[in-house]
């Protein structure tokens, strides 16, 4: 019998495994040097100055809003397709998420729907690097400068993508990472690299790197003028921390990055050419200024049932999935904001026919060859 195929999945190999371990046999389990090892290293893959690990993505995203000082009555503008902690953590602030609705071709949120948004209230925009494919930051960024509010970028799905600015006064590509006020990842399984879990925020601004690295943890400040082990609390906080032992994976997994990123690209490069011709079927497009970390491929069904579809590729163990129902279509944020069906028409549009198809670095090409035909089969199927 056919294994089946996940949509996504972690490769962890030998050498990972020892890296581990080796912590595992030091002294230091948490908040030892490779916490700050592995920070350098993000920091200068993505040219940044600097970065602050933490527990989780989401933990990297509410971290970022609480440095800088989103609060209650403040209202913050973001796209309702992506997963639920981008608007999660808003709430949690006390403030208001503010969708706007996204672009038909790269599913990134649309800056001229930005604009519509803004008002007195607005304390920041943040960008959601749908299925790793940056938005349109030449863009959103005149928008933010010009009416001086913050942004801030989950770039959970995007590690290792870059953007191509045509100004001179930005440079031309750049890592994503490097340009937004803060930047948010995520090291989760199913993304570029794995911690287990874990998250990171990367900053060019010394204030909110100082206030992210005590927020991290539970708002100490250490004093050692007053003592070695005498620290004071100003602004209560959790414990955000992440271990050496995640680390040290992190480190490992973050040499063969540009590998990973690398098979990712083949693997959607194998998927274009073969649907490129395939009826019913949108294959999904980069940002013509953005090179796409590609976390997810993402294709829509046209003319077809989605979910008998959906339910027999999973039959198939082909292991799809949908990323995301629209945050403004959950029963939450209608109750709680009063947001209801056709407020965001490409975003629900693009939902209805949305299917993810398995992408990951350790497929095989045997298991992609079975994912093009098992599609293509059912595409060719009447369920009626």
């Amino acid at each position: 019998m056919k294994k089946n195929i996940p949509y996504g999945h972690q490769w962890v190999d030998d050498n990972d495994i020892k890296e581990v371990v080796k912590i595992l046999k030091s002294d230091w389990l948490t908040q030892g040097s490779k916490v700050e090892e592995f920070e350098k290293a993000v920091a200068k893959y993505c040219k940044a100055k600097y970065a602050v690990a933490v527990s989780s993505g989401t933990a990297a995203l509410y971290l970022a809003y609480v440095a800088t000082g989103i609060k209650p009555g403040d209202e913050v503008i973001t796209t309702p397709l992506t997963f639920a902690a981008t608007a999660n953590m808003i709430f949690f602030c006390g403030a208001k998420p503010i969708f706007s609705d996204i672009k038909e071709d790269s599913l990134n949120i649309d800056p001229k729907e930005i604009e519509k948004k803004i008002t007195k209230k607005t304390k920041a925009i943040v960008t959601v690097d749908f299925a790793g494919n940056p938005c349109d930051y030449e863009q959103i960024l005149k928008i933010a400068k010009k009416h001086k509010i913050l942004l801030i970028e989950d770039a959970c799905h995007a590690l290792g993508a870059e953007y191509a600015f045509t100004s001179s006064a930005q440079g031309k590509g750049k890592k994503v990472g490097s340009f937004a006020d803060m930047t948010v990842f995520s090291f989760h399984p199913v993304k570029h690299i794995t911690t287990g879990e874990g998250g990171m925020i990367l900053t060019n601004n010394k204030n909110f790197y100082d206030k992210l690295k005590v927020l991290r943890s539970h708002g100490i400040v250490k004093k050692p003028e007053k003592g070695a082990w005498y620290y004071e609390i100003e602004n209560p906080s959790f414990n955000f921390r992440i271990t050496d032992i995640q680390c040290a994976l992190g480190l490992s997994q973050l040499k063969k990055l540009d590998k990973f990123i690398k098979r990712r690209r083949e693997i959607v490069k194998i998927y274009n050419n073969n649907f490129k011709n395939t009826e019913n079927l949108i294959l999904p497009k980069e940002n013509f200024q953005g090179i796409s970390a590609w976390h997810v491929y993402t294709v829509q069904l046209i003319d077809k049932d989605r979910r008998k579809f959906f339910e027999q590729l999973q039959k198939s163990g082909i292991g799809a999935q949908v990323h995301y129902m629209p945050l403004h279509m959950h029963p939450f944020y209608q109750k709680e904001f009063g947001y209801k069906l056709g407020d965001f028409p490409v975003a629900e549009k693009y939902y209805e026919r949305a299917v993810t198809l398995p992408l990951f670095p350790k497929m095989t090409n045997n298991e992609v060859e079975r994912v093009i035909n098992t599609t293509k089969k059912l595409l060719n199927k009447s369920y009626e």
